[in-house]
């Protein structure tokens, strides 16, 4: 297995999703029941190959990440060669993560206790992977819309 596997929940949620990918593979409803009471381990790997092949459909599609903690802001484009970073430091003494410091966060852009850092890092040989490992990390998927506003801001 190349990334983890899908959440019980994700599986719920991609439910038809799996049935299209089991019928690929020509397992029917009857043939997986059976896979899973009498041949547990490959029942175990179809759900990670299953898994596999979502995550780097997710991942081959994502364009921007983001890791907020409670004085740095990490935003990230996911380029086709390299990732572009904006980072925003608070060096005051607040955590925005909280409504009240991201308020002052977005008062005080300019302020000297707010820094911002810009840098491009290379994907190593398996772009999706470093994509993935940022993910467990505690980076997430989004449009976007910060990295586009503070890339606006200083440039």
């Amino acid at each position: 297995m190349k990334y983890s596997r899908l959440t019980k929940e994700q599986f719920v949620e991609l439910h038809q999703e799996f049935i299209n990918f089991l019928a690929t593979q020509s397992i029917t409803a009857e043939e997986w029941k059976n896979l899973k009471e009498n041949k547990p381990e490959l029942a175990e790997t179809e759900l990670d190959v299953f898994s596999d092949l979502i995550w780097e459909g997710v991942l081959n599609t994502a364009e921007y990440l983001e890791h907020i903690s409670a004085k740095h802001m990490y935003l990230f484009k996911l380029g086709e060669d390299n990732m572009q970073a904006i980072v925003v430091n608070v060096k005051h003494d607040i955590d925005i993560n909280t409504t009240e410091g991201y308020n002052w966060l977005r008062d005080n852009l300019m302020d000297e206790n707010v820094e911002f850092l810009q840098a491009h890092k290379e994907y190593s040989e398996d772009k999706n992977l470093d994509k993935f490992k940022m993910i467990e990390q505690g980076a997430i998927i989004t449009k976007g819309e910060l990295f586009k506003y503070f890339d606006n801001l200083i440039n």
